[in-house]
C-alpha cells in the first residue's frame, strides 16, 4: 500500500474522488490524444453527475486536460484557462449503465482533426481506473509506467513490441490486448518496470503496423 492511500493525495480541492481523480483523467486524455486539444466533450456520471459543480469536478476535469496535475495552483481557475486558450468544452450528465460512481467519458480533438475518447472511473483516494479507450475495453491505473499501443491487428505486432522491451531489459508487470474484431485495430495495454527511454519510443513507433505509442510515467 502506498502511503498516499492512507493520506491522501498533494491536491487543491475538496474531495479527493471528485478533483483529483478527475484531474488525472482528464490528464490522461490529454497524454492520449498528444497532442493540443481545441476542443473538448464530457459526460459526466454517477455522482460525478450530480455534485460535480460543489466539487469542482468541471474544473479539475478541464485543468487535466489543459495539462494540470491535481495539485496546480491554477486549477481553480481552469474554465477561464481554457477559454482563454480557446478550448472549447461542452460538460453534460449522462446515465451509463453498469458504470462506476464516478465515472467520466471525455473525447477531445486537436486541430488537426485527431480524436481520442477515454472513458475513466475515480476511484478513491485520487487513483483512477481507464476502462475504455476508443471503444475498446481497457483496464489500467496510471500507477505504473504504462505503454498504450494501437495497432493494427495482425501477426507478429505482439511479438516485435516484445522483443523491442527486451533488448532494453524492460520487463512487462502486466499486458491486455483489446480488440473489436480480426484484423482491424487493437490496442495493447502494458504495464512496465522501469523507465522507457526516448530511443525505445522510437523503435516502438518505427515497428511495422504499430500506428501510435503513448508513454504514461507513473509519476505524471
Amino acid at each position: 500500500m502506498n502511503i498516499f492511500d492512507i493520506i491522501g493525495p498533494v491536491m487543491i480541492g475538496p474531495s479527493s474522488s471528485h478533483t483529483a481523480g478527475a484531474a488525472r483523467i482528464g490528464y490522461v486524455a490529454r497524454k492520449i490524444l498528444a497532442k493540443e486539444p481545441v476542443r473538448a466533450e464530457i459526460d459526466l456520471a454517477g455522482s460525478f453527475a450530480e455534485t460535480y459543480r460543489g466539487h469542482g469536478t468541471d474544473r479539475a476535469i478541464i485543468a487535466g486536460i489543459l495539462g494540470m496535475k491535481p495539485d496546480h495552483e491554477d486549477l481553480p481557475r481552469s474554465l477561464e484557462i481554457a477559454r482563454e486558450k480557446g478550448l472549447q468544452y461542452r460538460i453534460e450528465t449522462v446515465r451509463l449503465p453498469k458504470c462506476h460512481p464516478n465515472t467520466a467519458v471525455i473525447r477531445l480533438w486537436a486541430e488537426d482533426g485527431d480524436m481520442t475518447e477515454v472513458e475513466g472511473a475515480s476511484v478513491g483516494g485520487g487513483n483512477i481506473l481507464i476502462t475504455r479507450l476508443n471503444g475498446l475495453e481497457s483496464a489500467f491505473t496510471g500507477q505504473c509506467n504504462t505503454l498504450i499501443i494501437p495497432h493494427r491487428d495482425t501477426y507478429g505486432v505482439i511479438a516485435g513490441v516484445a522483443q523491442a522491451l527486451a533488448a532494453f531489459r524492460i520487463n512487462i508487470g502486466n499486458f491486455r490486448l483489446t480488440r473489436q474484431a480480426k484484423g482491424n485495430t487493437a490496442i495493447m495495454t502494458l504495464e512496465v518496470d522501469g523507465d522507457v527511454s526516448r530511443e525505445l519510443l522510437m523503435l516502438l513507433r518505427a515497428l511495422p503496423n504499430v500506428l501510435h505509442v503513448v508513454y504514461l510515467h507513473a509519476n505524471e
